[in-house]
């Protein structure tokens, strides 16, 4: 009704979903239970207390599914899977679960006749501050798959009160701020105090005729929250459950005087500040002592979830001790993402031999059958390599374990390849050195039945150059698993205009089977069809320009290319050579997240960013043409409204070190054309849109192996390129930094002398190709053909294909097709 708050939105909304069945909710009703979740009446109610009411009246819907869920695995006792992660960089849950369960336009009809505007209560809804970027986020979209395909996965990880910070901006400089995303509460959680476990650290092992024993030990409380994860459209609800550390409420309060007692009250902290905060980088690897507690907390709750789950089926209820856990690997599956979790290997190995008392050789077998390792780096700063002395004060019985899974490995390797000393050192889990160190990958691959890369060029390189001795022992081992997104997410949740266009022309069921997109290939000559692509498009980048001037005050014409450079800032994803270029007046836009508070030359590239900004948003003839953004404190939420807006997406990384990205695949999906080295994922993405509908350059793998072995030099590109030179001397003389010529010497240092990911080198077919980017671009219909091919060939790139290939390849289970009827309607039997 016109005159109520919102209704030109709301009208453009119920166009867009009108006619889309996997949003129709007619047969629901519901009501906001204000007063019940909040004990606030209207008259003060906040929006926020309107959210709440909200998610709590969403969350109902859930609940009745999630108990059924679980009623139905403990049934059938099917084979459970358990994704072990440091990060699930969850984003927001209100419009996701909304989406899932059908619920979104009863719930917006609901918050309509209300005189409230949906857009407004979901922006008030906090990011979960769980992960850091692609590790966190491809979590996420994995739990989102295993739901959607029907597996009894369960994800595990940590309840970080404080996430990765929020970045501000400040005269160009990052400034971090705590991200306390938990200070209104969390709707979505649920806390599980009935499962409360002990974890262990420090003390003393002491041996016997019975065995190993860890003592003397202090201990911490793990205190699971559980979060229910929907799959799409199916009634399935599994579970994400995080641990928060817990102080023992152990001491007698006879003991201590008023002022001991206070002592005891405020020393709670150093126990529970394992769960207190996020490390905030996935891709650089910090041994700071409080990081392996974390790693460890995490492992040795979930472990004993675990054995207690498998305990109570039916497989683990046998009477005999030494064949209760014969059936273990056919009931669990445990994959670690990354090495974070490492230490759930010499933990089970712990808790078989020195609790459950079986044989070294049965314990050990079944462990391997029951762990899978994803390998997610090959960048030497990234693997984790955690000091001896460290783990021998912190887990001294796991240490034992871990010299003695690597002696028998050795003895393994010696045995195959006599006298080859070399090897033994470079396949040891104990390197040398100045401070001997665990590898933890090697006790991942060692320690597993099976090792993936997430890219087909990343698994190649894991197998060739990073484990080549491990894959040679055992190359039925290694596989890959092409990273995906859960297209739930990242087309319906964030781009709904375009997933309508799509249903109209191919039908509705390509939201659970994406390879259907391919039917698109049909209408890429189709003038109708090309013309709604592009105006779903505009109409995407006129409401992010909406969102810029009101939120950065930043006026910019939606008619122009919008650039994106989304990326962590890290060397090798090569932010710098996307400055260099801006500084040659080619058009950009560039939106980074944040860089790690300690890393100095992230910090100094984000400074320099923003300093070119400064100057070419100021300049009165280039200001008027070329804009340059550096949008702060990027998130999955921000995400939701740059990828839709973007036309261009920029993957620069040095060929070679980025694993797979998946950031590449949202912009693909969501109608962005490609600018990318043939590297991670790009490599399939042009093998599946055909390497005409991308804009690759610069060098492959093999052309930087050959440059490493000749012997980079960054001054003969200096020398040679007249617009390299000049945008490095401009930097170099201060024009950038009037008030402080030599600020960026670091920065031109590094590019000259220290830059291993070989910025210049590539600079040149950089350049070049941005200038095909802008003829095309001139070029709309041709631009949108292209674009059209490429969301058609964006099919593979799903993580529910990621994950049916995991289910298949290595947790040996078949997804469900199975449909949980829902609360109001009977189980099978009645």
């Amino acid at each position: 009704q016109p005159g109520k708050p919102g209704w030109r939105r709301r009208r453009r909304r119920i166009r867009r979903r009108g006619r889309r069945k996997c949003c129709v909710g007619s047969s629901y009703r519901i009501f906001l239970p204000l007063g019940g979740t909040g004990g606030r009446d209207r008259n003060v109610a906040t929006p926020r207390d309107y959210y709440f009411a909200l998610a709590h009246t969403v969350r109902d819907h859930l609940v009745g599914r999630w108990i059924r869920t679980q009623q139905y695995y403990y049934e059938k006792d099917p084979k459970r899977i358990y994704y072990l992660s440091l990060e699930f960089y969850m984003g927001r849950t209100l419009q996701n679960t909304m989406i899932n369960l059908g619920l979104q336009n009863a719930c917006d009809e609901a918050v309509y006749q209300l005189g409230l505007d949906m857009e407004e209560l979901e922006e008030i809804e906090e990011d979960a501050g769980l992960g850091n970027g692609g590790l966190g986020r491809l979590a996420a979209c994995f739990l989102d798959s295993m739901a959607t395909l029907g597996l009894a996965a369960y994800g595990y990880g940590i309840r970080y009160e404080y996430g990765i910070f929020n970045q501000k901006i400040r005269d160009g400089w990052q400034v971090e701020e705590a991200d306390d995303w938990l200070r209104h509460g969390n709707p979505w959680e649920k806390a599980r105090p009935e499962y409360m476990l002990p974890v262990h650290f420090y003390g003393r092992v002491e041996h016997s005729a019975s065995g190993a024993k860890w003592i003397d030990t202090q201990v911490v409380l793990a205190l699971p929250y559980d979060t229910p994860v929907p799959g799409y459209m199916n009634n399935t609800v599994n579970t994400m459950r995080l641990w928060s550390a817990r102080a023992p409420n152990d001491f007698n309060l006879r003991d201590f005087n008023v002022g001991d007692y206070i002592q005891a009250v405020l020393d709670r902290n150093l126990a529970e500040n394992i769960s207190r905060v996020l490390y905030p980088n996935d891709n650089f690897f910090e041994g700071k002592e409080l990081r392996l507690k974390q790693e460890y907390f995490v492992v040795a709750a979930t472990l004993q979830d675990i054995i207690r789950r498998f305990k109570a089926s039916k497989f683990g209820s046998t009477d005999s001790v030494r064949t209760v856990f014969d059936s273990f690997p056919d009931q669990v599956a445990i994959q670690l993402n990354d090495t974070h979790p490492a230490m759930a290997i010499p933990e089970l190995m712990r808790i078989f031999v020195d609790i459950e008392k079986l044989p070294w050789d049965k314990a050990w077998d079944i462990t391997k059958r029951t762990f899978a390792y994803t390998n997610h780096t090959v960048l030497p700063e990234a693997l984790e390599r955690w000091p001896v002395d460290l783990v021998e004060k912190l887990l001294p019985r796991h240490l034992q374990i871990i010299y003695e899974i690597n002696q028998r490995h050795l003895d393994h390797i010696a045995s195959l390849f006599p006298n080859d000393v070399e090897r033994l050192r470079r396949m040891s889990l104990i390197e040398e050195g100045d401070t001997k160190r665990i590898n933890m990958a090697h006790l991942c691959i060692v320690g597993s039945h099976a090792v993936n890369g997430v890219a087909k060029i990343h698994s190649e390189i894991v197998k060739t150059q990073v484990f080549e001795d491990f894959a040679e022992l055992e190359p039925e081992k290694f596989q890959n698993k092409t990273n995906g997104i859960t297209p739930r997410r990242w087309l319906l949740l964030c781009n709904p205009g375009l997933a309508e266009l799509i249903a109209e022309k191919i039908g509705e069921d390509y939201v659970r089977d994406l390879s259907q997109l391919t039917k698109l290939h049909k209408f890429v000559d189709d003038d109708l069809f090309i013309r709604e692509v592009a105006k779903v498009k505009q109409e995407n980048k006129v409401k992010f320009a909406l969102y810029l001037e009101k939120e950065y005050k930043v006026k910019i014409n939606p008619s122009s290319m919008f650039d994106v450079h989304v990326k962590r800032i890290h060397e090798y994803k090569r932010q710098l050579m996307n400055c260099l270029h801006i500084i040659t007046m080619v058009p950009r836009g560039c939106s980074s997240t944040p860089a790690a508070p300690g890393y100095h030359m992230a910090k100094m590239i984000i400074k320099l960013i923003n300093a070119v900004a400064q100057v070419v948003n100021n300049d009165p003839v280039v200001g008027s043409k070329l804009k340059v953004i550096f949008l702060e404190n990027y998130r999955v939420s921000l995400a939701e409204k740059v990828i839709p807006a973007t036309d261009l997406s920029e993957q620069i990384s040095t060929a070679g070190t980025e694993a797979s990205g998946t950031g590449n695949m949202k912009f693909m999906l969501n109608g962005a054309l490609t600018i990318g080295t043939m590297d991670g994922a790009n490599v399939e993405m042009a093998e599946e849109a055909g390497e005409e509908n991308l804009f690759i350059f610069g060098m492959r793998v093999e052309d930087v192996t050959e440059l490493d072995r000749k012997g980079y030099n960054a001054q003969l590109y200096y020398d040679r390129l007249p617009e390299l030179k000049q945008a490095v001397d401009q930097i170099k003389s201060g024009f950038f930094s009037p008030n402080d010529p030599n600020l960026f010497n670091d920065v031109v240092n590094m590019l000259f002398h220290h830059d291993r990911f070989k910025v210049f080198a590539d600079y040149e077919a950089y350049v070049k190709c941005q200038e095909k980017v802008s003829e095309l671009y001139l070029n709309s219909k041709a631009w949108t053909k292209m674009v059209i091919r490429n969301i058609a060939a964006a099919g593979k790139f799903s993580s529910d294909r990621t994950i049916k290939e995991y289910a298949r390849d290595i947790w040996h289970v078949e997804p469900s097709d199975l449909k949980i009827p829902p609360p109001n309607e009977p189980r099978d039997g009645g």
